[in-house]
């Protein structure tokens, strides 16, 4: 019998130091992904003892994030993307752009490149998808109004993030990185090709999917075999998000998010979204795991004026630019609020952008470790953001 398992002792070891600390967590009366956290941490490279495989949590926890989405995609139809767009679009790209510059300030002060400082502030600018989503569903605001805003302005931070994943190296030589600077004509094709690929693949979803996804289903149901129906349901979403991204090269989470809005389509979606919970529970709880083993401990005691700096723009710059933006669109205190803590966080797509980055040239060392700690500390304090906000939403 073989006894070097990688995959099983990632699972067994995440799972359990998970389990351990979130019951503790919950004892000290602190929300549970603290726990998981602090599970990461512990099983991480960076400290004695346990280590669990840090090539294969991210992706196990990336099967968290498809099937979250898929659930949520099943509870958001395009008429309530539609609907948001005028507030979502406009808002999300106008704090992007606010969170970015608050990142180049702080750069530049640390003197920093400007090439560093913009991939640095793009990372500190974009929501995690999974700590938001998870947010929302505890507070019982995911189908609410505000809930929709929130999950329309994700869909648009994500989608400019793949964009953005998509043409850094492209202007990675123009931006001070390793490579040769392109032309104006590269970059146009880059771009053209880019949006003609996420597109396709909407429009695939919805003159195809929209039809054939619902009908499968459909059928499996009437053979009444539930073995058959859960299994199906879990081979829509793995295979739509990992065709979008090998075919369009779209990020899991948004094809997984657009396979649940056409399955929403069907009658059974809600069928659908039990069936697949079990799974989406673990492996959400594997990614706050992996997250936690990203973070050496020691950007704590080393950098800590730097990372103070960091938490403030994540969770003061976003939730104020954030606030002020759905004002700005006359909406009310309480929505302002909910959407201002819903934003107060980053996660798996800081991690790819400081990654690529840094392969790059364009973020050394030191920034990427900044990011990685501030999205862990920006976590941790989510959970006290929507507290505040739910206590001063009628102030």
């Amino acid at each position: 019998m073989p006894h070097d398992t990688p995959l099983i002792t990632t699972i067994v070891g995440g799972l359990v130091f998970a389990f351990a600390f979130g019951a503790l967590a919950l004892r000290l009366r602190l929300p549970p992904l603290v726990g998981y956290l602090c599970a990461g941490i512990l099983v991480g490279p960076f400290t004695p003892g346990f280590q669990a495989d840090t090539a294969l949590a991210p992706e196990l926890a990336e099967l968290g994030v498809i099937l979250l989405m898929f659930g949520v995609g099943q509870h958001f139809s395009i008429k309530d993307l539609m609907k948001v767009k005028a507030i979502a679009v406009p808002g999300a790209l106008a704090q992007i752009a606010v969170a970015t510059a608050l990142g180049m300030g702080l750069s530049h002060f640390l003197g920093w490149p400007p090439g560093e400082g913009l991939v640095f502030g793009l990372a500190l600018s974009v929501a995690s998808t999974v700590v938001l989503l998870r947010a929302l569903e505890e507070h019982g605001w995911l189908e609410s109004e505000d809930g929709k805003v929130a999950v329309g302005w994700l869909v648009v931070e994500d989608l400019v993030m793949v964009i953005t994943l998509v043409l850094l190296p492209a202007f990675a030589g123009a931006l001070g990185g390793g490579q040769a600077a392109p032309t104006w004509s590269q970059l146009g094709w880059t771009l053209a090709l880019t949006v003609g690929k996420v597109a396709a693949f909407v429009a695939l979803m919805l003159v195809v999917g929209r039809r054939f996804i619902p009908w499968m289903l459909e059928r499996i149901v009437h053979t009444g075999n539930r073995e058959l129906f859960r299994l199906g349901v879990l081979a829509t979403a793995l295979g739509v998000a990992y065709g979008a991204t090998q075919l369009f090269q779209i990020s899991f989470a948004l094809g997984a998010f657009f396979a649940g809005m056409v399955l929403a389509e069907s009658p059974f979606s809600h069928r659908a979204a039990e069936e697949s919970l079990p799974l989406r529970e673990a492996f959400a709880v594997l990614f706050f795991v992996s997250v936690g083993m990203l973070l050496d401990p020691q950007v704590l005691l080393h950098d800590a004026p730097a990372l103070l700096a960091v938490v403030l723009i994540i969770v003061l710059g976003k939730s104020l630019a954030a606030y002020g933006i759905v004002r700005l669109f006359r909406r009310g205190h309480s929505t302002s609020l909910r959407i201002a803590a819903s934003l107060s966080q980053i996660g798996e797509f800081s991690f790819i952008l400081a990654g690529l980055g840094l392969s790059l040239g364009l973020l050394s060392a030191r920034g990427q470790a900044l990011i990685l700690a501030g999205a862990i500390v920006s976590i941790l304090l989510n959970p006290l953001m929507f507290r505040l906000a739910e206590r001063y939403r009628i102030a």
